[in-house]
């Protein structure tokens, strides 16, 4: 459980830098240069993401119940997923209204994926895990929206074809993973 809980401090320390140190980024990205900053800060999250995959998989060898969640809601988590793929895809998809309504649709998918996973599962490591990425991604999406505001950020208009694409590729995205992937990579069948 230790090395989860440092792997997501430093995966989701990283990636809070904007939110808590915005003056001290910037000046590293000066200091650095645009690619030297992104070569760092692509090497601390990559070793944090590691760890939070071989923590958490070693968390899971010996759980440790909090709570049994009920079929219905592990059924439910199916929906979020969707939908949360839907807003990451909106995310990176140019063109569409997701977008330009939300402001930041990966950081709203991100939250939506982790409050399923907390609905549906309840060991410590889970919630570990899923609580900790479902705060980040609140706090992140609040600073954010606050900071566009004072900004006077503007996110393109979209339109109905940008819309389609992005609901497209998220879905797709979502019927590899339920089908293939998350019982490939986590060993669990999410649709059974």
């Amino acid at each position: 459980m230790l090395l989860l809980i440092l792997g997501l401090i430093i995966f989701l320390g990283v990636h809070s830098l904007g939110i808590f140190a915005e003056d001290w980024r910037r000046r590293q990205i000066l200091h650095f240069g645009a690619a030297g900053w992104k070569g760092r800060f692509a090497l601390v999250s990559l070793v944090g993401f590691v760890m939070i995959i071989v923590g958490f998989g070693e968390a899971r060898v010996t759980p440790v119940l909090i709570y049994a969640p009920s079929d219905w809601l592990r059924h439910l988590n199916i929906l979020w997923t969707l939908i949360a793929s839907v807003l990451v895809a909106a995310a990176y998809t140019p063109g569409n209204r997701i977008k330009a309504r939300i402001g930041h649709p990966m950081l709203a998918g991100v939250a939506i994926w982790a409050f399923g996973h907390l609905l549906a599962v309840g060991t410590l490591s889970d919630v570990v895990l899923f609580g900790a990425f479902l705060v980040w991604a609140l706090v992140d999406f609040v600073v954010s929206s606050l900071r566009d505001r004072r900004d006077g950020t503007v996110y393109p208009p979209g339109s109905r074809q940008g819309d389609i694409t992005a609901i497209t590729v998220g879905v797709v995205v979502w019927i590899a993973f339920a089908i293939w992937l998350h019982r490939w990579l986590i060993g669990v069948n999410p649709l059974a």
